[in-house]
Order: structure tokens, then C-alpha cells, then sequence
């Protein structure tokens, strides 16, 4: 059994898309747009054919799938966290300074007792990320 996030950025996920390659390596696996859809789009799908209808992204171990779901305006990402657990501190400093470009820091990327570099962020989507090297495995 897998939990895996799927992520609605209402009208803007392949602009996330992109900052995720370039911010934490994400390569995407699939991408299919609205256009796409195999069969007659219900009347419910009123997203514009060239936007996201599916996506799965691969960062590291982890798959993040991903919309732009009805293209409703600013999607709302609350209540949870990506964490991005890392090997070493200097891949830390630079994914956490990428994914905060844009983006608000809420914790510093810092040392803690649990971390050799811990700190937290929401990106410009609003997406909330734990960036972490762990002391312990």
C-alpha cells in the first residue's frame, strides 16, 4: 500500500511543475492534459483543454501526482507538509533556498536536536515544505 500527495495547483501546476524540476530535481513521469481525455468531457470539467488534468512527478523515492484541477483560482494547500529529507547539509541549503524562492520562510534552515539542517518554508504555490538532514536514520 502507497499514500501518495495529489496536489491541485487550480491553474497553475505546470508552471509548478517546472519550478519543482529545477527546485528539488522532480522529473515528470506522465502528463496529460484536459485536450487529452479519451472520452467526451463531462460538463463538470471546466478546466480549458491545455491545462493539467493529470501529472505524476518522481522527486527522489517519492511520486507527487498533480492537477490543475478546475482551474478555480488560487488552490489552498493547508493543513500538511511536504518533508524533503536529505543526506547532507549543503544539498539542504540549496534545495531550501530554491524552494523558497518566491515563497515565505517560516522556520530558517538551521541545526536542531533532531537535525543537522532543519527548516521549513511555504513555496510560491503555497505549498509547505520541511527541508531536513536527520541526525538520526
Amino acid at each position: 500500500m502507497q499514500v501518495q500527495p495529489y496536489l491541485s495547483f487550480e491553474g497553475r501546476c505546470e508552471e509548478a511543475i517546472e519550478f519543482y524540476k529545477t527546485a528539488v530535481g522532480a522529473e515528470v513521469e506522465m502528463l496529460m492534459r484536459f485536450k487529452d481525455h479519451p472520452e467526451p468531457r463531462p460538463p463538470e470539467m471546466t478546466a480549458p483543454g491545455d491545462k493539467v488534468m493529470h501529472a505524476a512527478l518522481r522527486v527522489g523515492d517519492t511520486r507527487l501526482l498533480a492537477s490543475d484541477g478546475r482551474c478555480a483560482g488560487h488552490g489552498g494547500f493547508n493543513g500538511f507538509s511536504l518533508t524533503l529529507s536529505l543526506e547532507d547539509d549543503t544539498d539542504a541549503a540549496r534545495k531550501f533556498s530554491a524552494l523558497g524562492d518566491g515563497g515565505q520562510v517560516i522556520m530558517p534552515l538551521g541545526k536542531t536536536f533532531f537535525a543537522s539542517s532543519f527548516g521549513m518554508l511555504t513555496d510560491r504555490f503555497g505549498v509547505t515544505w520541511m527541508v531536513l538532514v536527520p541526525t538520526v536514520q
